[in-house]
């Protein structure tokens, strides 16, 4: 063998497990990369250009000049930490959970919906899905060797078919996992949305993971979470994280509220995944939950002001604009442009006008019903979405 040769499997079988080999590099890792190899404005991956709240920032370094969080932390999370949560969830929603044995944190949002899939699914569960869905919860569940069941959400108002979700239900149907306020489409389910679907989960005995990272932005109305409905505490693992409301993606602090027996059995994968995290994040986060409703409702208002202005943009450079009721997220539609793909139009964009974005079909398993939707992210600098909406005009 050459030094450059690459090694043999004795059997022709690939690396790769088959499960994920459809996966493969995330659209994000090369959108990103087009945009940094054209100096493109990347309005593709959903992080903010400026960080969080300065204080927060200075919790973090506190806790590490005084050693707190520097070794590993508690498994299910520093204790200041877990009663914050739990103080959040009862502060917002009224919700109670205990600290102890209900409230576990992960290494961000995306750590917990893995956790979760592994523990509480079996090769061979069906799991049914708010189609386009974030890119990690088809990896998920097929590394949990479970199926996949889309409940598609089709344009121009993105709502769910309820009576499509009943009959999707069957005998092997396990799990049914939601998002909302939901990325990428911007959808937020309603009290009467969530009311349904938590009455079908309870008929029929199913478990409900929903990912609520985006529960802080929501532009016209609130956030409801599903757990608050009557008999959904006791089977709903709620989802949410820091990295959204506060502006520290890079932190990953995510967490996970449930009944303790969910808790205990997301634990036990969790724990094989990355054991603990971002010990110091974790008291400086702790911090954050805490923050004055004046900094809630700034933060999102200052969103709404940059979706309007994104949108506003948007529709004048000649796309069809769905005006999301929250996330970081616009979809539009491409077809008025005359284009059919809009993945080859994103691919596309960067030379054309030097701004960068995201395919929606990349989210669905029915590529025909999103092959002409592309997704911005408008978390960026005032000054850089106006910059994006001047290259735009030239389309």
């Amino acid at each position: 063998m050459t030094a450059m040769s690459a090694p043999a499997s004795s059997s022709n079988r690939p690396f790769l497990n088959r499960r994920l080999a459809p996966f493969g590099t995330t659209i994000f890792a090369e959108m990103s990369a087009l945009a940094s190899s054209t100096g493109s404005i990347n309005l593709g991956q959903g992080f903010p250009d400026t960080d969080g709240p300065a204080e927060i920032a200075e919790a973090a370094v506190r806790a590490i000049r005084d050693g707190r969080g520097n070794q590993y932390p508690p498994g299910p999370g520093v204790p200041e930490l877990r009663t914050a949560i739990a103080a959040h969830q009862q502060r917002f929603y009224g919700l109670g959970y205990d600290p102890d044995t209900e409230v576990l944190v992960t290494a961000g949002a995306t750590e917990a919906i893995a956790a979760a899939l592994l523990a509480l699914l079996e090769p061979g569960d069906e799991v049914i899905a708010l189609e386009p869905f974030y890119d990690s919860y088809a990896a998920c569940i097929a590394m949990a060797g479970a199926v996949r069941v889309p409940l598609t959400l089709r344009a121009p108002d993105f709502r769910p078919d309820l009576d499509a979700l009943r009959d999707a239900v069957t005998p092997r149907t396990r799990l049914l996992l939601l998002n909302t306020p939901h990325n990428p489409t911007g959808t937020v389910l309603t009290p009467a949305e969530l009311a349904a679907i938590a009455e079908l989960a309870v008929e029929r005995d199913l478990l409900v993971v929903t990912d609520e990272v985006y529960e802080h932005l929501v532009f016209e109305g609130g956030h409801t979470p599903l757990a608050s409905f009557p008999g959904m505490r006791e089977r709903t693992v709620t989802i949410s994280s820091a990295g959204k409301t506060f502006s520290f993606t890079g932190w990953k602090v995510g967490w996970i509220t449930a009944p303790p027996a969910l808790v205990s059995a997301v634990r036990s994968a969790k724990q094989f995944l990355t054991y603990v995290s971002s010990g110091p994040f974790q008291y400086a986060v702790a911090e954050a939950l805490a923050l004055p409703d004046s900094y809630y409702d700034g933060f999102r208002a200052d969103l709404a002001a940059k979706r309007d202005l994104l949108a506003d943009g948007l529709a004048d450079a000649g796309f069809e604009v769905f005006r999301p009721q929250g996330t970081y997220f616009i979809t539009t539609d491409v077809s008025p442009l005359g284009e059919k793909d809009g993945l080859a139009f994103c691919r596309a964009l960067p030379a054309r006008c030097g701004v960068v974005a995201i395919p929606n079909q990349v989210f669905y398993d029915d590529k025909s019903a999103g092959a002409t939707q592309v997704r911005w992210a408008f978390c960026k600098r005032t000054d850089v979405l106006q910059e994006a909406v001047n290259r735009l005009r030239q389309l």
